[in-house]
């Protein structure tokens, strides 16, 4: 086998270019109803018409996006594109306010954008439409309303379905992270709207958009099953709906990577997809490394489907997949280990699942006929060490060795492996149980286990147990009652060397990634039912991407004081409880306080995670964000403080906390949370 060598490299800035390239800072585009959007836009210095990449999101244009927009979207104009980066409607400039993520009315202006974008004499009438993300969510969703002038588009970091796939919900139980994403939207859209856009405007705009904007964590609490709140802008409802060529990638260390060969299963098509090593972050900034040249992956996309040129982007397996070596666990992780393999579609014929049984403590070939009944009660603080849900480059973010968290779960070890093992897909975990208690959740856990005993998280998956009928609904668990539970693990590519072992964790509380259930259930498995399935890989190397990634001139920007995340869990041996603090000085993800010279605009957010919960009570969970945000330059500033938490009982879920929102040192908004949502099998 090809190994890859990986060393640290960054992403080198490209001197010359086919194209110079202008940028203008604003254009209005108009929609049907009047609405203006703000966009930015990059325009090939050349007399005839070009295609044009086209992205839409919330997060800010001019202030938000720009150190990563300018290296991105310089690089394809450089190329012969235009590019048009619109601020969605109640973000950024565009005007009025902004009330959920994937509204229709969000598709319908990207729907416009683009015909409006075809039309434009500089434009030849051919549009792709890409992302990363939000952007990523949005380019599948608009590719399926079959906008007049989309030729394809390219998504990274997405998700087909929302509510399986998204930051809410995992497996139908509630993710930390629906609390933590839904307080940085509140630190995002309090920002002000820039004077130098709309000098008459803009302060009367801005508090508006504070008097409108709801408590987006309590707004996806409200919807704990797979409704059609979820089912609206899911793509995997109808893939058929997709009528454009897909270039689709993501990486191991982002959350969102099963959606990437579920999406290559149900579309039609031309399509191709990349999965690398990488956290949330586009794989030309590849972290973990090794990064590639996704610009200039990319620009081969566009070049086929936007200019009719006949190359090679399709001249490869529909999947090129990065199959992770066995690394020892660490929580700073800048490089994987690992080499490119093919997947000639999916499902793949390369792929066959292998089936284990297991008997206590131990995972074999052989079935186990004899009935065995061992009883699964987990400490509620259980997964400690796992770290983040979502990678996002941070280093320090990667999971720790798990014999910690193991030592708190039920596992199950294969043999010494005799030889090596390569696996590539979704494992699976069944097994047959009773509960006492009407609501629980099952967790499982493959790892690999060095011969010193150090345990590397492979992957993971999670089944809410009042969901074994769907869920669209929930069921709750009767005492004494037997039912089989399934637990499909996160996708992986992993390879397990000889003199290793295969471990298999389960567990029935996953803190402080998952909220846990109300009560401490026991949960009576039968082992004799019980099969660990893994997907067994003996496919062909693949060439895989250009490895030398490339970008245009940075954004000129200064950082003004370094940023940090600091990471730590404390344990009151009183209360027999653990609290797991984040924070993030200077920046959310470390990047700290830093001006974006050009427009003369100072950033900074900074943000403290505390979670804790004590053993005696799985009701003692608390979850409390600290944020201030600090966004503009002078005669233009927005300091606004942010402290919300998140508690439940038995019954419901509790977000209390308050915002103050000052604008160049006048206090012009304040807002107490009180919010009770009834809990509904969670």
């Amino acid at each position: 086998m090809a190994k890859v060598e990986s060393t640290v490299k960054r992403v080198m800035a490209r001197d010359e270019f086919p194209y110079e390239w202008d940028v203008i800072e604003n254009e209005w585009i108009t929609m049907s109803d009047g609405c203006r959007l703000s966009a930015r836009v990059w325009h090939p210095k050349t007399d005839k018409p070009v295609p044009t990449i086209f992205e839409t999101q919330p997060y800010r244009k001019r202030d938000g996006m720009r150190g990563r927009d300018e290296p991105m979207y310089g690089f394809f104009a450089g190329m012969g594109y235009n590019v048009v980066r619109v601020d969605m409607r109640g973000a950024g400039e565009s005007d009025q306010c902004f009330y959920d993520e994937y509204l229709k009315q969000e598709q319908d202006d990207a729907v416009e954008c683009i015909e409006w974008i075809a039309e434009q004499p500089w434009c030849d009438g051919n549009v792709g439409m890409m992302g990363k993300s939000w952007s990523g969510f949005n380019s599948l969703q608009v590719a399926a309303r079959q906008p007049k002038g989309l030729r394809a588009i390219i998504c990274v970091g997405f998700v087909d379905d929302r509510y399986t796939q998204d930051i809410h919900y995992k497996g139908g139980c509630l993710l930390n992270d629906n609390f933590w994403w839904g307080n940085i939207m509140l630190a995002y859209m309090c920002r002000a709207i820039d004077s130098e856009i709309k000098p008459d405007t803009w302060k009367e705009e801005s508090v508006k958009r504070l008097e409108e904007m709801p408590l987006w964590p309590a707004n996806w609490m409200e919807h704990q099953t797979r409704d059609d709140y979820w089912k609206h802008g899911s793509v995997s409802v109808n893939y058929d709906d997709i009528k454009v060529p897909v270039f689709a990638l993501d990486g191991w260390a982002d959350s969102y990577t099963n959606s990437v060969l579920t999406l290559m299963e149900g579309l039609s098509v031309p399509r191709k997809a990349l999965i690398g090593p990488w956290a949330h972050v586009f794989a030309h900034d590849g972290m973990p490394q090794p990064a590639i040249d996704f610009l200039g992956e990319a620009t081969k996309w566009w070049d086929k489907w936007l200019k009719g040129v006949d190359n090679d982007t399709l001249d490869c397996p529909m999947v090129q997949v990065w199959l992770e070596d066995s690394m020892e666990p660490e929580t700073v992780h800048p490089l994987s280990d690992g080499r490119w393999v093919a997947l000639d579609g999916w499902p793949s014929k390369d792929v066959a699942m292998k089936t284990l049984s297991m008997t206590y403590g131990h995972l074999q070939d052989e079935a186990n006929t004899k009935k065995e009944i061992v009883d699964l009660c987990t400490l509620p603080n259980h997964g400690l060490l796992a770290n983040e849900w979502m990678g996002a480059g941070v280093l320090g973010e990667s999971p720790a060795d798990m014999r910690v968290d193991d030592g708190m779960a039920m596992v199950f070890d294969s043999d010494i492996l005799e030889e090596e093992v390569e696996i590539l897909g979704y494992p699976e975990f069944e097994v047959e149980f009773t509960c006492d208690k009407p609501n629980a959740f099952m967790y499982a856990q493959l790892s690999d286990i060095h011969p010193d005993g150090a345990a590397t998280r492979v992957s993971y998956g999670l089944m809410n147990l009042t969901h074994l009928e769907g869920h669209d609904k929930v069921v709750y668990l009767e005492e004494g009652k037997t039912y089989k539970a399934k637990v499909q693990l996160d996708v992986c590519g992993h390879n397990f060397p000889k003199g290793h072992r295969i471990r298999l964790s389960i567990a029935n509380s996953f803190w402080p990634m998952i909220w846990p259930s109300p009560e401490l259930a026991t949960l009576k498995l039968d082992l004799s039912t019980a099969k660990f399935a893994l997907p067994m890989f003996s496919g062909k190397d693949a060439e895989g991407p250009n490895m030398e990634a490339r970008c245009a001139p940075l954004t000129p920007m200064t950082t003004l004081s370094p940023g940090r995340v600091d990471r730590t869990i404390e344990y009151d041996l009183l209360t027999d409880s653990w609290t797991s603090i984040t924070n993030g000085v200077g920046g959310v993800f470390g990047e700290g306080i830093y001006r974006f010279d050009d427009i003369g605009t100072v950033v900074e957010h900074n943000l403290k995670r505390e979670l804790t919960m004590s053993n005696k009570d799985p009701l003692s969970a608390k979850y409390t964000i600290t944020q201030k945000m600090k966004n503009g330059r002078d005669g233009w500033l927005t300091d606004c403080d942010i402290v919300v938490t998140q508690t439940a009982d038995k019954d419901n879920f509790y977000i209390t906390g308050h915002m103050d929102a000052s604008i160049n040192d006048e206090h012009v908004f304040h807002r107490d949370y009180d919010y009770k949502v009834k809990r509904n099998g969670i």
